[in-house]
This record gives C-alpha cells, structure tokens and sequence, in this order.
C-alpha cells in the first residue's frame, strides 16, 4: 500500500504527522513517500505543484494531504498561487467527488455552539462536485475598461459531470438511510435546473433511494435548524465548499471534519480546515480531522474497514476522558497540544 504525503503548508505539516503516526500504528505495511504542494512548493521550486509531486501522486495508492495556503501568497498570480495547486492536483488525480462525513462525537455535544437536543445523533455525508462548476469554469479574470474594473467567472456543468457524482451519492445512500437530498439552486440558475433534472433522472435507476431537492438557502438554514433530517447530502462545488464549512460546527470545530476525494483512480484525503498558519509551529492545531481522513483512506482506497473502525473508536475513547485541544475545549478535563493528542490515540489504539 503506497500512501504519499502532501503536507503542505502550515499546521499541514503537523496535522499530516500526526495521521502518519497513526497509520503506522494500525498499518505497519504501508509504503510512505512526501513531496511539496502549495506554497511551500512555490518557494522551493516556483511552482504550487511540481512535475516531481505529480510524478509520485501516479505511483500512489491513495495520497494524504495537509493544507495548502496562506496569507504570505496571497498577491501571487492566479496560476501560482497555492490552491491553484491544489486545484491541479485534483485535476491530475481525476478525483470528481469529495465525501464530507459529520458525526458528532457524544462526548463533544457541549462544544458545539448548537443546543445539544438538534445535534445528538447528526450522522450525515456531504458529497461536493469537485472539478467542476465556478472554480474551473472559463472565461474567467479581471479587466477593466473604462476605467472600471470587473471580475467575472463562469459556472459551467455538463451532463455527465452531474451524472458521475449524482451515482456516488445514490450508491452512498444506498448503504446508508436511503435518503438523499440534492442541494441546488434552481430557481434562477440554469447550471441547477441542469443540475437538478439530471439528478431526476439518475433517480429512476435507484428507486429504493428517497430523493428531495432542496436550494442552498435553505439547506444553509435547516443545517442549523434540524440537522438531523439529512443523510447524504449532494451538490455542487461551490455550494458544497460553503456547507461542509457551515457543518462543521455541528461537529464543534472544523478541525474535526475529515473529506476523501474520489473517483477513477486513486483517492486523496484531506482534512477540511485550512492551513491555519497563525498557530503554525505552536504544537496548537487539532489532528482529529486529519486523523480520521486517514480512517477514510483505509475504509475506501483500502476497504480496511476494521481498522478504519479501530481509529475512530480510539478517538471516541479518548474524548470520552474529557482530553482536548483548545479549539474543542469545552468541558476538557484535560488540554492538550497536537502531539500529546496524537500519542493518546495511538496509546487507545495499543489498547483496544
């Protein structure tokens, strides 16, 4: 099992540590292998995704990724910037869907800003469309004429785009409830009346699958408001970046929220927070999120279903003894920095 690291740029380089610990724990066979992405990799090479890091992402059996950005690239051109090369990345690897999985843990329900009655016992999964939608569309840039600026992007789908990510979903939900809500925005975008007809007609082949359709604003509100009503969740890329953000307080942290991408090769894990490079370096960042991206890769590149089972059940355990991070600290019997969280799962995983 070849797994290449993409630490990335700040506390990506801490939380990719502590996942790796991890699988070593479980899964001394696995292969490891790093390369640069982001703007680390500008720095050294001029580039937010060098030839040599998508040479080794082809030999990958599943890659894991950090965290990719930073306020020290932010004036670079488009095409440099660090989520450019993310972006690549992606592209390269042909990943099309990106699995979000929220779970609340029982022993964090007082750490999100939610009433504990709406959020004990959310279990649902965001399925985003990746590659496609506004962040890929073209024509897309700044000009001005006039004197006056303007800058545009376009939101594009095509049937089979929709297709693709629409049969993830169902055959998600599938193994699930059998519920699927398909989030658009149909009332006055044409790519969603796509986007929801297509969904309509994929359904014919799931009859056994409960399918509504729901627009964005309103799926922003009844996250908050009954979360508990969703089970698998589908959308396209913009609009699921947004929510899988907003249900990570659910969560009580997005430092608590893994993803998976996949699609026709090899699959890429990542947690959802970013590169957070105020607390780069201060031992602060949570690895929950990274760690159970770790878990996603074994359960779905691997199928290593028990000792997915096994990580997330270390975790569960140790946050039951009331040990936290900062960002989580509501409740804490104890606080705890990144590296001594990593070490008291691995010390739970020794132990189950």
């Amino acid at each position: 099992m070849r797994v290449l690291g993409l630490p990335g740029d700040g506390i990506g380089k801490e939380v990719v540590g502590s996942a790796v610990d991890v699988l070593k724990e479980v899964a001394s066979d696995i292969e490891l292998d790093y390369a640069l992405i982001g703007g680390c990799a500008y720095d050294t090479t001029g580039t937010p995704l060098p030839e040599e890091t998508i040479d080794k992402v082809k030999k990958a059996d599943a890659v894991l990724l950090g965290a990719v950005g930073g306020s020290k690239w932010d004036k670079l051109n488009h095409n440099l910037r660090p989520e450019a090369g993310l972006l690549k990345v992606r592209s390269h690897m042909k990943v099309f869907a990106n699995l979000r999985p929220v779970r609340i843990f029982r022993s964090l329900l007082s750490a999100s800003p939610l009433k504990e009655d709406i959020i004990d016992g959310v279990d649902l999964i965001i399925v985003r469309e990746l590659t496609g939608g506004i962040y890929f569309g073209k024509p897309r840039g700044i000009e001005i004429k006039d004197g006056v600026y303007s800058g545009y992007n376009t939101l594009v789908y095509t049937t089979p785009e929709i297709e693709r990510v629409a049969r993830v979903a169902f055959e998600l939900a599938k193994k699930r409830k059998k519920r699927l809500t398909s989030v658009d925005k149909a009332n006055v975008l044409e790519s969603s009346r796509l986007w929801r007809d297509t969904v309509d007609k994929i359904a014919d082949d799931y009859p056994d699958i409960e399918l509504n359709h729901m627009y964005v604003d309103n799926c922003a509100m009844q996250l908050i408001r009954d979360p508990k009503q969703f089970d698998v969740i589908l959308t396209q890329n913009l609009f699921g970046d947004i929510l899988s953000d907003e249900a990570s307080m659910i969560a009580g942290s997005l430092g608590m929220l893994p993803s998976g991408s996949i699609g026709d090769g090899t699959g890429l894990y990542e947690p959802v927070h970013g590169s957070a490079p105020d607390i780069s370096g201060t031992d602060m960042a949570n690895p929950i999120g990274a760690i159970l991206s770790a878990a996603m890769m074994l359960k779905y590149s691997f199928d290593m279903i028990e000792l997915a089972d096994k990580i997330e059940y270390a975790i569960e355990s140790v946050l039951s003894r009331g040990i936290r991070t900062p960002d989580i600290a509501f409740g804490a019997k104890e606080i705890v920095g990144t590296k001594k969280m990593t070490e008291y799962i691995i010390d739970e995983i020794g132990g189950v």
